[in-house]
């Protein structure tokens, strides 16, 4: 969050409504007091992960503010979900979705469309959308240019005293990202969006969660912030209030103690593994706030998501 966000929980009522009409004098104050932290992230990468969630409520703001961080000289990576589409479009051609702790089991008809809906309809959508805000986006998959080298996603069930391993089909995890190709877009006004789909080693294709890529890419570039925006408020304490701010340390005990539990797992654990690997910070973010990129940035207002760092 901001520099000067507090660690203290809140809640999602203290947020000002930031489509609410303003004066023009309160707006250039409000550019005013953005200035600190335009300067704080000038020159700095960030990682925003768009989930497939997210994107029904929010997410007519999302494009232009992506275009505005770029405009400010702050250099976006947008990296998309899509499991609703998809699971829409397979609907439409009959074909039943089956799941494991979460994940799309993908065979090789359902990663035809899985591919699709990502690297198609979902990003071609995202670029014009942020291309006529004023940005300058140009989609990717992980298959161009090698961006994403994946391999195949190990799962394991227990029964009894029986182990035995799920095949999830081609359903992957980012092996590695190659950072070259996405440091030709920094030194540019390009904003590369990316859907998450990897290359194996014999050239298949794998479909990765959109969280493990941005956390992957976001680590690979040494970003300063990993945002994940998601449909959920953030991380709760045991009191289901919102924590603005945490350590990696205390959202370690947060999932012992089973206080974090449920799908919220996966995104906490993407951002302490981020956190691990050299990333400043990392966020899970309300993505149905609008402007919640811009408030998570340039305010300090508390409420929009949870932060957690190192220590």
């Amino acid at each position: 969050m901001s520099a000067a966000k507090s660690s203290s929980p809140s809640s999602l009522g203290a947020i000002p409504d930031p489509i609410a009409p303003i004066a023009p004098i309160a707006k250039a104050a409000v550019l005013a007091e953005a200035l600190p932290y335009m300067r704080r992230y000038a020159g700095r990468t960030l990682v925003v992960k768009y989930g497939g969630h997210a994107m029904g409520e929010g997410g007519d703001s999302f494009a232009r503010d992506v275009a505005l961080l770029k405009q400010v000289g702050i250099n976006p990576i947008v990296v998309h979900g899509g499991g609703p589409q998809i699971g829409q479009m397979l609907k439409r051609l009959g074909i039943e979705s089956r799941f494991v702790d979460g994940l799309r089991v993908t065979d090789q008809a359902t990663m035809e469309i899985v591919e699709m809906v990502l690297a198609g309809t979902i990003n071609k959508e995202l670029v014009a959308a942020i291309n006529a805000e004023g940005g300058c986006a140009i989609g990717l998959s992980g298959k161009d240019g090698g961006l994403i080298r994946a391999r195949k996603l190990r799962r394991s069930r227990v029964e009894g005293d029986a182990r035995s391993e799920v095949d999830l089909g081609f359903v992957g995890e980012p092996q590695q990202v190659a950072a070259g190709v996405l440091d030709t877009f920094r030194q540019s006004d390009i904003i590369p969006v990316i859907a998450p789909i990897g290359v194996g080693e014999a050239g298949e294709t794998y479909n990765i969660n959109a969280d493990t890529v941005a956390g992957a890419v976001a680590a690979a570039v040494k970003a300063t912030r990993l945002l994940l925006l998601t449909d959920v408020a953030g991380v709760l304490d045991a009191d289901r209030r919102l924590v603005s701010e945490i350590t990696a340390g205390t959202a370690r005990r947060m999932i012992t103690e089973g206080v974090i539990s449920g799908g919220m797992i996966p995104k906490v654990e993407t951002c302490l593994d981020a956190v691990d690997r050299g990333v400043e910070a990392a966020v899970i973010v309300d993505g149905r706030v609008p402007h919640a990129i811009l408030l998570e940035l340039f305010t300090d207002t508390s409420g929009a998501g949870t932060l957690i760092r190192a220590g």
